[in-house]
């Protein structure tokens, strides 16, 4: 009677079966590995962001007060100059040739009012010629005074001690009073000029502290104070405008952009966990191995912490990154507090 073979065939394919099914289990009871923190102590800190830039606190616009040529530019940007100082001379040409006739018109009347007061002395004129004549005289001296004054319109001056920040002047150019040809302030006296958007001014007050800086100046940070918010916003921008004053900030010149940090509340001892760990009013809590959602109520967002107000303390587990599909009961491996 023949052997029969051993059937190795089944036996293979049982023990494929069989592997298959434990790496099957073991995928699927394995748990998910997630980074785990506990919420920490410490300050939280609100801040509004904005972009600004640095201005005299006080700009003067220097125009001139007559329509003229230029004929010469007497200040440059950057010049300091001291109030009353000339920054601009414009053609006097026509005034000159003005307060010449005007001058003139004074002598002839003047000589009118001596001819026709000595007549009426002697008693060949009248009182009202007299009157005439005294009154035509002075006032022929006065429309030449004012022409002599109006003169002084011609040069421009400085109306404060300050520093040329702007001049869009050049000899030949038209001066009229419409038009800015200087800007001055000092630097003494700056301030930033913040713009925030309106969604963030509800929290922005006077007195708030504000920390700013500039990558023209690299790890320096310049602290100022919110002196007034104006009342009013730019529609079209949707933004309002927020001025500064800068404490101890030496060496800010006029025109720099600087990144605005306003500080709008601050907590010294929160309860504070990552940002990323809260998803839509609620943490994942690790307990025995296993996470559960744990609603919780937020206060300050401090960047990339957030503050905790209910729902959590100080001992609890957290998962940081929650996982979208992370559900309630699941077995995780946790990296941080276990």
């Amino acid at each position: 009677m023949p052997r029969k073979s051993f059937p190795w065939r089944w036996l293979i394919l049982a023990m494929v079966v069989i592997a298959a099914a434990a790496a099957a289990y073991w995928l699927l009871e394995k748990p998910a590995a997630v980074a785990s923190v506990k919420p920490a102590r410490g300050e939280a800190v609100e801040i509004v962001y904005a972009t600004g830039f640095v201005e005299p606190d006080q700009p003067v616009e220097v125009s001139a007060r007559v329509t003229a040529p230029i004929t010469q530019i007497l200040a440059d940007e950057g010049q300091r100059v001291s109030r009353g100082q000339p920054l601009a001379q414009l053609d006097a040409a026509e005034q000159r040739e003005t307060i010449a006739q005007l001058a003139a018109q004074t002598a002839n009347t003047a000589v009118t009012q001596a001819r026709t007061v000595e007549l009426f002395r002697r008693g060949f004129s009248t009182a009202a010629a007299r009157d005439n004549a005294v009154a035509a005289a002075r006032a022929a001296k006065a429309a030449e005074q004012a022409a002599r004054a109006r003169l002084d319109h011609y040069t421009l001056r400085a109306g404060i001690n300050g520093v040329v920040l702007r001049r869009d002047a050049e000899p030949g150019d038209l001066a009229t009073p419409t038009r800015t040809l200087f800007v001055l302030g000092d630097p003494a006296t700056l301030k930033v000029t913040a713009t925030v958007d309106e969604r963030d001014i509800p929290r922005v007050r006077t007195g708030q502290q504000a920390l700013m800086s500039s990558d023209a100046f690299p790890n320096r940070i310049c602290r100022g104070t919110v002196r007034d918010v104006t009342p009013g916003g730019d529609p079209n921008q949707r933004a309002f405008r927020v001025y500064i004053l800068p404490e101890a900030c030496p060496d800010l010149p006029v025109g720099l952009t600087l990144e605005v940090n306003i500080v709008t509340r601050r907590k010294a001892d929160a309860l504070l966990v990552p940002a990323t760990a809260v998803r839509n009013g609620a943490v994942w809590m690790v307990r025995d191995r296993h996470v559960w959602r744990t609603e919780v109520a937020t206060g300050i967002a401090a960047g990339d912490r957030i503050e905790i107000l209910r729902g959590l303390d100080a001992d609890s587990c957290i998962v940081a990154d929650p996982k979208d599909d992370l559900a309630e009961g699941d077995r995780v491996q946790t990296d941080g507090c276990g």
